[in-house]
């Protein structure tokens, strides 16, 4: 199923205000939703406790968890932590977040974000910012994993390195996050993921890259030593991409406004080989601003983090990450994934 030259903004459809996953105590993130052998819809989200700051507390400590729903706009229980916590020797030991949960024959693929430090935990309540050390050491060690199962249930096996390092002196030199894969039927993979290099001691700024591998499980091979798109140039984060008939597609969070007019606006971009990529005519793929089924229009603070579920071949919902408050992380109260249904 192919969405060029459809625009995705306008077949976005009124969200149900009971719809989504939210949950107390917590702020929530990352939805990423697959349709189970029990025949429900199961998020794979992320979380961590609202007593630590909504940004960076994430980088510390969040945890994957799965959630259920009869339909896939919810509203979604919570069911379950599904990456834990596991120690400070484990390279995603102390933080787990950015899950995508995908299935290839008979196999669930959870792609997510691993990180760890040495470090005390935060105590409760603790006021912590992106200076704190347990942020710096856990930042610098993000990288993307892979868990698999047979079952939506699980057990999850979690791989003891990571499916996407760092490569000195390269773009991706500094962390890998954000994983958006795109796995065929025979088992082999495209893996668009956010990147950062070092300069100096400090990070540089967000770009994307793509790996591909023989098989979902490994070795991954980079297309390209430089980025898809050039930072100076076009600045996207989370990036979702699947597969048609022409190649590939891609939407992603319009960091600047600067290609689809809105800043922290979706875009949409397309590519014959999954290396080298452009945008659409009309990039625009979604916007802050949504409307609700009552007939209200909200500008969320924030919403990021796209996921399109695709149910027989065609895109039906389409999930974000949203946060309240007027915009910024630090101003926002409350956070969820919400469920917007996509029109013919």
């Amino acid at each position: 199923m192919s969405l060029a030259g459809l625009n995705l903004h306008q077949k976005l459809k009124p969200a149900p205000l009971n719809g989504g996953f939210r949950m107390e105590g917590y702020w929530v993130w990352c939805g990423s939703v697959v349709k189970g052998e029990d025949g429900r819809f199961h998020m794979f989200a992320s979380r961590w406790r609202q007593s630590l700051p909504m940004h960076p507390g994430w980088i510390m400590a969040s945890e994957v968890v799965r959630a259920v729903s009869d339909t896939p706009e919810g509203p979604y229980e919570f069911q379950e932590v599904v990456l834990p916590a596991r120690g400070a020797q484990f390279w995603d030991g102390r933080s787990t977040h950015n899950p995508h949960i995908t299935k290839c024959g008979d196999t669930y693929l959870l792609y997510y974000m691993g990180s760890t430090h040495p470090l005390p935990e935060p105590a409760e309540g603790e006021q912590v910012g992106l200076d704190d050390p347990r942020c710096i050491v856990g930042r610098a060690n993000k990288r993307v994993g892979l868990a698999t199962s047979k079952s939506v249930f699980g057990p999850w096996e979690r791989s003891d390195s990571p499916l996407l390092p760092t490569r000195p002196g390269k773009f991706d030199s500094f962390l890998t996050s954000n994983p958006a894969p795109c796995v065929s039927p025979d088992g082999s993979a495209l893996l668009v993921y956010k990147a950062r290099r070092y300069e100096g001691n400090v990070h540089g700024k967000m770009t994307i890259g793509v790996a591909h591998a023989e098989h979902f499980t490994g070795p991954y091979v980079r297309s390209s030593d430089d980025p898809l798109f050039s930072p100076e140039q076009f600045h996207i984060e989370d990036p979702f991409i699947w597969k048609t008939d022409e190649g590939y597609e891609l939407i992603a969070k319009d960091m600047e406004g600067n290609i689809g007019g809105e800043k922290h606006g979706g875009v949409h971009a397309f590519s014959r080989d999954g290396k080298e990529w452009a945008f659409s005519e009309a990039p625009k793929a979604y916007s802050r601003t949504i409307t609700w089924e009552d007939g209200t229009v909200q500008t969320m603070g924030s919403l990021e983090r796209p996921f399109l579920l695709f149910q027989d071949g065609k895109p039906t919902h389409l999930f974000c990450a949203v946060a309240n408050g007027p915009g910024g992380f630090q101003k926002a109260t409350q956070t969820w994934n919400m469920c917007i249904p996509i029109g013919e």
